[in-house]
């Protein structure tokens, strides 16, 4: 079996790219379509909730063909999972308000969640906070009070700069979880974690800044404990700025590249995996610049990007 149960939080680690596949919207969530996918070319699978169906009993049935499908040709139990989350990263209170889709998520089993539209290092932060146990201490303010301390009606404070609240996943999603991971559930309360903020953690977040807004907050959004990537989204980004209703990625126009430049540099100064669109006439280049996680969905993209970092793990 693989080291790790989440492929693609093994090959970061290892400084290798990862290359996922998966849409927007479209996805086919069934255990039938669940087991083909487990033998996918791609080191996870991108479920797209921010535009498509928001299907808990499918996602439910699709994670199950995954482990009846599998394992994958690297040991690994399943392909990592990775889901775009409804909810925009606005502001804290809708971010707090909405947190019951975040637990909604992780119980069916899956290895990240994608917070898109990120705005707000405070909404970054409850995202985080919503996807952690409250047991979980690795980041946490020490200043804080102990949660039970809610109880008295006091207001608990923000926490410190460059450190999280005390965690708000409750308990009760374990029982679903854990099989897909194949742990127990006293091992996935340990390990369901945001890597590398716990560096034995196999849950993988990321944020997609794709508003002026977002771009203008990135280093204090990309600065919040927990994350794992990045991302610069092209197309709303465009659509805002430019009116552009057909994204334009090669080259970017000259507005977007400079946010992608802040954005990726932000990133990079965190230690945050960058994620970016690549062809295989395009991925040398980007690997060679830091590009460490690869949109496309192109299995020769992947091909040409595996050969040129020389990755020796199995597809």
């Amino acid at each position: 079996m693989g080291a790790r149960i989440n492929r693609a939080i093994e090959l970061l680690g290892q400084e290798q790219a990862i290359y996922y596949t998966g849409h927007h919207t479209g996805h086919v969530l069934t255990e039938a379509q669940g087991r083909a996918d487990a033998a996918t070319w791609a080191d996870y699978i991108n479920i797209g909730m921010e535009h498509g169906a928001f299907d808990m009993a499918g996602l439910a049935a699709y994670m199950a063909g995954l482990v009846a499908g599998g394992p994958t040709r690297s040991g690994h139990r399943t392909p990592a999972v990775i889901v775009e989350a409804p909810i925009g990263g606005i502001d804290e209170a809708g971010i707090r308000h909405n947190a019951w889709q975040f637990r909604q998520i992780l119980g069916r089993g899956v290895h990240g969640v994608l917070l898109c539209q990120a705005e707000s290092a405070a909404a970054v932060r409850a995202f985080v906070e919503a996807c952690r146990y409250p047991h979980q201490a690795t980041g946490v303010d020490p200043a804080l009070p102990y949660p039970l301390a809610r109880m008295d009606g006091a207001v608990v404070p923000a926490p410190g700069v460059g450190l999280l609240g005390v965690g708000t996943r409750g308990r009760g999603s374990e029982p679903t979880a854990a099989p897909v991971w194949g742990i127990t559930e006293a091992e996935y309360f340990r390990r369901c974690d945001p890597w590398p903020l716990n560096p034995e953690g196999e849950l993988l977040l990321g944020v997609k800044i794709e508003s002026p807004e977002g771009v203008a907050r990135c280093e204090e959004i990309l600065a919040v404990p927990g994350l794992g990537f990045a991302e610069m989204g092209p197309g709303d980004l465009g659509l805002s700025l430019l009116g552009d209703v057909v994204v334009r990625v090669d080259p970017y126009a000259t507005e977007v590249l400079a946010a992608r430049d802040r954005v990726f540099a932000a990133a990079r100064a965190r230690g945050l995996a960058f994620l970016e669109g690549c062809s295989p006439a395009t991925i040398a280049a980007r690997l060679d610049a830091g590009v460490r996680v690869i949109a496309g969905g192109q299995e020769e993209t992947a091909r040409v990007g595996r050969a040129h970092q020389r990755r020796a793990m199995a597809v």
